[in-house]
């Protein structure tokens, strides 16, 4: 036996989940620097922007509960958020009146 996990192709779905949890968390840090909630999460700035951008499309959990808790993000939230994102369509209307974007 050849060592090593398979890693399944992601779903469309798990991308579509992955590039609007990357794009909430972006929302939330606002204009701190991706440096600084890195360290203060404990995760690498790397990580950071690969989660932000939506490169890294099913993060571990404890990754972006440490991000979520230094943005002071519930995560029951977060996931509610994502969900209904993806459930309603994402679209300006649909963004426009979210409460998240009071800032």
């Amino acid at each position: 036996m050849v060592g090593g996990m398979v890693r399944l192709p992601l779903t469309q779905a798990e991308v579509d989940r992955g590039q609007r949890l990357g794009a909430l968390l972006r929302q939330a840090r606002g204009s701190r620097s991706m440096l600084e909630v890195a360290l203060r999460a404990g995760v690498s700035p790397e990580t950071v922007r690969k989660i932000e951008s939506g490169r890294v499309a099913t993060p571990a959990f404890s990754t972006v509960a440490a991000i979520a808790g230094v943005l002071g993000v519930s995560l029951d939230e977060l996931w509610a958020e994502v969900d209904r994102s993806l459930r309603g369509g994402v679209g300006p209307r649909a963004q426009a009146g979210s409460r998240h974007d009071v800032a």
